[in-house]
């Protein structure tokens, strides 16, 4: 049903919106509004991608997974992406996912609606275990950078 209504629904919308405020302004500025949506959306993109890929690059430096810093990239390419799309209702969206102070608590009720589904699973790699066997609920990765004690024992 969502997409029925994103792929139906959302381009039905926008054009009954552009009709109205067509009938409201004019045919000229609103082709005009819909062009400085998009430039002022690109504008403001660009600004807040530089500020996100600043933000992710000092929490990596200081050592911490970058989680927000990539839900908020994601935000941004959506909101990105949804402001070069002609209209005033996708633009309205767009700018929601591109302001930091309408972004993060986008994000935060995205997670916490949806959280759970998104949760990251990984499998515990033992050198002890058949591959059969290992558990998929832990979050401890395998060592590449160990040579085995096999691999010694063979010279």
């Amino acid at each position: 049903m969502p997409l029925l209504f994103i792929f139906i629904g959302l381009p039905i919308l926008e054009i009954y919106v552009l009709l109205k405020v067509h009938t409201f302004i004019g045919t000229m500025p609103t082709i005009f509004m819909v062009i400085f949506t998009a430039v002022t959306g690109v504008w403001l993109l660009k600004q807040q991608g530089f500020a996100m890929l600043g933000r992710y690059q000092s929490t990596i430096m200081s050592g911490k997974i970058p989680a927000q810093e990539m839900l908020e990239g994601v935000a941004l390419v959506f909101g990105g992406a949804l402001l070069l799309t002609p209209g005033f209702v996708t633009d309205t969206i767009g700018f929601l996912c591109l302001i930091p102070f309408t972004r993060k608590p986008i994000i935060r009720w995205l997670m916490a609606r949806f959280g759970g589904y998104i949760k990251a699973r990984t499998t515990v790699l033992r050198p002890d275990q058949p591959p059969g066997q290992q558990s998929s609920s832990g979050r401890v990765f395998e060592d590449h950078t160990r040579k085995s004690t096999d691999d010694h024992d063979k010279t």
